[in-house]
């Protein structure tokens, strides 16, 4: 390919696919101009570092992946909603392991403020979806916590072979759905505050 013919986009667009191909930590300046068939040289016209690269990948994978979470749900609520996020969440982690392994990533707070558009549609779908089971704050927040870590438990140990029992994991993952479903309908009220300590000083 000429060295004319890169761009930033493409660069990111084929380390993400080597990323899914081979894994995000086989993901190199060297691997991806070897693909290009270009120098290392070459790619820092596009991308300032590896970790600039690796910070690109996963904001493409945030992307898509809320793209497809968003069209999944369109038009959908409660357990129907739930149920179709859950899926298209699934779905992508599992076609793309490099690119969903790069949306785990710690991204700086400044590329958050540059790029913010998937992410804010990702909270504004999950918390919409959520506050659809008449959950509020601090509610909310506490419930999306309990579906990433369910969501993103299930499909890193499925992915990496994790789940030995002969049971279908297909079936084990919707009866996981349908009991997050069960308890968000049911969702515990707030405990209350127990007792000051006699050594807890007063408010």
């Amino acid at each position: 390919m000429a060295r004319a013919g890169l761009t930033a986009q493409r660069v990111t667009l084929a380390a993400a696919d080597l990323a899914d191909t081979a894994g995000l930590d086989h993901v190199t300046i060297t691997a991806v101009a070897r693909g290009f068939g270009v120098k290392d040289a070459s790619l820092y016209s596009h991308v300032r570092s590896l970790q600039d690269l690796r910070h690109r990948i996963a904001l493409l994978a945030a992307g898509e992946l809320v793209d497809e979470i968003g069209a999944a749900v369109a038009g959908r609520s409660g357990r129907d909603a739930l149920i179709a996020f859950a899926d298209a969440y699934r779905a992508y982690a599992l076609a793309h392991p490099g690119r969903y392994a790069a949306t785990q990533l710690q991204l700086p707070p400044e590329l958050l403020t540059a790029d913010p558009v998937a992410f804010r549609r990702t909270y504004e779908l999950t918390y919409g979806m959520l506050r659809g089971y008449g959950l509020s704050e601090p509610d909310l927040t506490d419930a999306v916590r309990v579906l990433r870590s369910t969501f993103h438990g299930f499909v890193s140990l499925e992915a990496t072979g994790g789940f030995g029992h002969p049971r279908d994991v297909a079936q084990s993952w919707r009866r996981a759905v349908e009991a997050l479903h069960v308890l968000l309908e049911h969702w515990p009220a707030m405990p209350p505050a127990g007792p000051a300590r006699e050594d807890t000083p007063a408010p």
